[in-house]
């Protein structure tokens, strides 16, 4: 029973091994190549896996895309944290975030070639930006800055909004002019009046730290 237990973990442990070296390699080649130009044998071969085993962790291509752009997204919010835990103005904190995701969302590759699966992307914000998005929205209305009621319901219609409007401007039905306004109507979603938000919106944005 004790070989059997042993050997049952060391499978696990190979497995989640293997899983991980491919969602890595992937996130390497996509971030490197975009979606679209990724393969699923190069992506395999960086990690050292063979090409067949590969879908036994991931079904399809569309199934490890959308895992590494999870990883993508927290990545972001966590770099966006970086920023924020220096605001003393808790609603400039959420403010900032949503401008980040919008910037992303409209000038990353990786985002892009997924904006017209807005279902899927716009599922995946919710749940991995999602935690930072309604902490950052209670903290604000905890503070007087903003009036929530429903934290978890006015992020996923932010979610919703910001693919709607970032897959507008990526397809060029939008200018990209219409970025600060998309950040004001979200911020007025959080309670704030249009001079609010806008003076909100326009305040000085610090760059980003780099991905890694």
């Amino acid at each position: 029973m004790t070989f059997v237990l042993e050997k049952e973990g060391r499978v696990a442990a190979r497995q989640r091994r293997n899983r991980e070296a491919l969602v890595t390699a992937g996130y390497r080649i996509i971030s490197e190549k975009g979606i679209d130009a990724a393969t699923m044998q190069e992506i395999a071969n960086l990690a050292d896996v063979g090409a067949g085993t590969i879908y036994s962790y991931f079904r399809s291509k569309d199934e490890l895309v959308v895992t590494v752009m999870e990883r993508v997204m927290h990545n972001l919010a966590l770099r966006i944290q970086q920023v924020t835990d220096r605001f003393d103005d808790p609603g400039q904190v959420y403010a900032y975030g949503i401008r980040s995701v919008i910037d992303a969302a409209t000038g990353d590759l990786r985002w892009k070639q997924l904006l017209n699966r807005s279902e899927v992307i716009a599922d995946a914000m919710f749940r991995c930006l999602g935690p930072f998005a309604i902490r950052d929205l209670r903290n604000a209305s905890q503070a007087g800055r903003f009036s929530v009621d429903n934290a978890e319901l006015t992020w996923k219609l932010a979610t919703d909004a910001i693919i709607g409007v970032s897959l507008a401007i990526t397809s060029g039905k939008l200018s990209p002019n219409v970025v600060p306004e998309t950040v004001v109507r979200l911020l007025c979603m959080a309670g704030l009046t249009p001079k609010q938000a806008k003076e909100l919106a326009d305040r000085p944005r610090p760059p980003l730290p780099k991905e890694n």
